[in-house]
């Protein structure tokens, strides 16, 4: 229903005077013709405003069409105001008010025109965005990456900075300063850290800093950062740090050039025993370096004045023509070459050859830079020339060897000398132009290790070196002559082989790689597992780009990973929307945290005799808003890949805590809940901090370690995390055991409190011997260690039954109870509570 309008009296009828408004207004019809106005509105829009001029001519073409638009539409809407310019030289700038009243209720509508003068407000905000649009325009032109940073999480990376990276509009970035260290070369990390704790600081010395970091395509590039605390909170902690990143990987590689260069010069300079000067003529001065004082005998602290020492060395009889022969020269400006002779402290005599070279420096100074050397006895110059000349074919050999060896290293991965990623892109350019070794046909095997970031994280990086070694041997072993292996960066492989279009070889090879880096492998006496997943990609013929061939194999790779590692994949087409789903996934897993819809469901645990609940299993479950409710398969694998699945185990962990005292506020909890712990929080050092904040009562509560990331060692940071662990008597369970690497030697060192038997071990138990031996010597064991036993995966009554017969201690299943949401499992508790009674 339209509201009802005002009713006024007519304009100059005893109504609302205008006059009497000290701001500018007017009267108006329905389509903007002036019906009276005021003094302040005539000074607004000039002399020429008056009765029966459509006020719209006063304005600005564009701001006219707003003004009759605003009014025609006032008929039906509520009061509007629009931001509207005067057309005159001296433009004004106003907000226009309008409003619509009836007169004496007849129906004769009427506009009231108000307007509001902005234009010194205007100018200074046209003034700010002019500055702020130079300074956007200088910080592109500069190629400088804009960063902020502020205390609250809040962060701020322009589209210059993401470029430096490789990062797209839409690329996630490390969430946390752990997994941006990640990215930072191994060499650099802790001189980083001191930088930004002194940069924070406010220390001018650590304003500007240098480091590398890992380009989204493998390699590193050189960064120099520029940052400053801008804002610093009540405590004098930094609020928020503002800076630029620039990309000086050219320079980096220039100055490395230039250092090689001034190495092979020096060494140049002293085979060949010259010396070096540099005469400053209007100083009167002339540097020696210390090959020059010694041909002259100058002691090193000695200043060498024009006109005396050197002059006083020439032999008398060579001394007037050599001094009139290097003034002619210098006047001439041209370079010249000399020998003459001097005398030496011992009174003998020695030949001196020099080159030359006089110039005018950028301040306009004559100045002179040359080189002498000995050649003395000149009758034993052809024997002197025989030596230099195999001394010289010497150097030639070395610096030819030396040059092989740079371009070997160059070309080859340091660490397992296979050929690098730059050497694998010139061999397939090889052959997209039909030269080297590889036929016509080809296939790339992308290999990429699994495990392999475990092993390094727990015994350490001369572990994973060790086995990218052994990696490097098995591909090696398992590929032909005429094949290509590289190392193109951290865990990952490259193999080309010639492709006849054979695809069962190629999966024979791929099958072949994946057992023998399955097998267990040793390092100071550690057993270490690791394996591999290879995407392959081919192609018959050479119309296709080698990069678009590597991608292929890239994203078959993905897959790969994607469908459970240690296996292979062939590219097909299909493979690229895979890889778009769960980049897409990935993106909303991110907002999925923010959004709170990752929840806990529970799965109950009965005791394995009298069948009462002993447990609860907290399992993670992600309320996606198109998808429903995923399980922790559709995306644990990227929370994992993201750096998020300690921020979920956590998440799980709090929601939990909070259902279970719902439960005990009822009477009806289960004695114990327990989740899971992913191993990279268990690294984690603030780990002890944070849950010392949770109301956590001693015993009702366990951790889960998956087997399959159980290693006989673990480094500092997780036992003292374990131990941490039983101080809060919280219990540790080993999940999925029977499928992993643990040692009976690992269990005595974990010493955890329950033994999980993974349901592959429980499916057969009904009507498998041999099976049912193997859990019950599980079962054995841990009886003798003292740990309780937990099977998952009971399905049946019989399962139930079999299982208490064996000696299990806890029966979890979905043959007992499914994984229900907080609602549907507090009425189960409810329910047997209710039946005990």
């Amino acid at each position: 229903m339209r509201p009802k309008a005002a009713t006024l009296p007519t304009p100059g009828a005893g109504g609302i005077e205008i006059s009497c408004l000290d701001w500018p207004a007017a009267w108006l019809t329905a389509d903007g013709i002036i019906r009276s106005l005021n003094d302040a509105m005539r000074g607004a829009l000039g002399a020429d405003a008056s009765p029966g001029l459509n006020v719209a001519t006063c304005f600005r073409d564009t701001d006219a069409a707003k003004l009759l638009l605003a009014l025609s539409r006032l008929m039906d809407n509520e009061p509007s105001s629009i931001e509207v310019s005067t057309s005159k030289a001296d433009q004004k700038h106003f907000i226009a008010g309008l409003s619509q009243a009836n007169f004496n209720g007849s129906g004769d509508g009427a506009v009231l025109l108000q307007l509001t003068d902005i234009t010194d407000l205007r100018r200074k905000l046209d003034e700010v965005t002019m500055r702020e649009s130079r300074w956007n325009y200088a910080l592109v032109g500069s190629t400088s990456g804009v960063w902020d940073q502020r205390s609250s999480g809040d962060y701020y990376y322009s589209d210059v900075w993401r470029e430096i990276r490789g990062l797209g509009p839409d690329d996630a970035f490390p969430p946390t300063m752990e997994a941006w260290l990640e990215l930072v070369h191994p060499q650099d990390r802790e001189r980083v850290l001191h930088c930004i704790e002194r940069q924070n600081a406010g220390d001018p010395d650590y304003s500007v800093f240098q480091y590398r970091e890992m380009h989204k395509q493998g390699h590193y590039v050189w960064i120099e950062c520029r940052g400053a605390c801008v804002e610093r909170d009540a405590d004098g902690n930094p609020a928020r740090i503002i800076g630029t990143d620039t990309d000086i990987t050219a320079r980096k590689q220039q100055e490395e050039w230039l250092e090689g260069l001034s190495r092979r010069l020096k060494l140049a300079i002293d085979i060949s025993g010259i010396g070096i000067f540099e005469t400053d003529f209007e100083a009167g001065t002339s540097e020696w370096d210390e090959g020059m004082r010694r041909i002259f005998e100058v002691e090193n602290d000695c200043e060498v004045q024009i006109g005396g020492f050197w002059e006083s060395k020439l032999h008398p009889e060579d001394r007037a023509r050599t001094l009139a022969y290097v003034a002619g020269k210098i006047a001439e400006m041209k370079p010249f070459t000399d020998n003459y002779r001097i005398i030496a402290r011992d009174g003998s005599t020695r030949y001196i050859r020099s080159n030359s070279l006089p110039f005018m420096d950028h301040d306009g100074r004559l100045k002179m830079i040359g080189v002498n050397w000995d050649v003395t006895e000149d009758q034993r110059l052809r024997q002197e020339l025989e030596q230099q000349k195999t001394l010289a074919e010497a150097r030639n050999a070395e610096l030819e060897r030396t040059r092989l060896e740079a371009e070997h290293s160059a070309m080859h991965d340091y660490l397992t000398g296979l050929p690098n990623r730059r050497y694998l892109e010139m061999k397939l350019e090889e052959w997209r132009d039909s030269k080297g070794e590889l036929g016509t046909g080809i296939a790339v095997l992308h290999i990429d290790l699994d495990r392999f970031k475990q092993i390094n994280d727990t015994l350490g990086h001369g572990a994973g070196d060790a086995m990218l070694t052994l990696a490097a041997k098995i591909l090696r072993d398992n590929i032909r002559v005429t094949d290509f292996a590289a190392r193109i960066g951290g865990d990952e492989f490259v193999v080309l082989i010639d492709h006849d279009g054979a695809t069962p070889a190629l999966a024979t090879v791929a099958s072949r790689i994946i057992a023998q880096m399955r097998q267990p492998a040793w390092y100071n006496g550690q057993e270490c597992r690791f394996g591999a997943s290879i995407g392959i990609a081919h192609s018959l013929t050479r119309d296709i780009d080698p990069k678009q061939l590597l991608q292929n194999a890239d994203i078959a790779l993905y897959k790969a990973k994607y469908l459970g590692r240690n296996r292979y994949e062939f590219y097909v087409p299909a493979s690229r929307t895979l890889l778009a789903d769960s980049n897409r996934l990935s993106s909303e897993l991110l907002r999925a945290l923010e959004n709170d819809e990752i929840f806990p469901q529970y799965q109950l645990q009965f005791d394995a005799r009298t069948r009462n609940v002993v447990g609860a299993e907290c399992l993670a479950r992600w309320r996606h808003p198109t998808r429903g409710i995923l399980g922790p398969d559709k995306f644990l694998t990227i929370a994992e890949e993201y750096g998020v699945l300690a921020q979920i185990d956590g998440l799980i962990l709090e929601k939990a805590l909070i259902d279970q005292a719902a439960w005990r506020a009822e009477g009806i909890a289960p004695p114990k809940i327990s989740v899971n712990v992913s191993a990279r929080r268990l690294t984690d050092p603030d780990l002890a901090r944070g849950l010392s904040d949770l109301d956590i009562k001693p015993g009702t509560v366990s951790f889960e370690l998956l087997e399959s990331v159980f290693l006989d060692r673990q480094d500092a940071a997780v036992m003292s995390n374990l131990d941490m662990l039983r101080r809060l008597a919280i219990d540790i369970e080993i999940d999925d055991f029977g499928t992993g690497h643990a040692s009976i030697v690992g269990l005595l060192n974990l010493k955890p409190t329950t033994l999980k038997i993974d349901r592959q071990l429980i499916e057969h138990v009904p009507d498998s011997q041999e099976q049912r031996i193997l859990v019950k010597s599980i079962i054995q064991i841990a009886r003798s260690l003292g740990i309780k036993v937990t099977a998952e995966g009971v399905e049946t009554e019989e399962h139930a039954r079999i299982l208490s017969r064996l000696g299990c201690d806890v029966l979890q299943g979905y043959g007992l109870a499914r994984p229900k949401s907080f609602e549907d499992v507090t009425q189960m508790l409810r329910d047997k509570k209710s039946a005990q009674a």
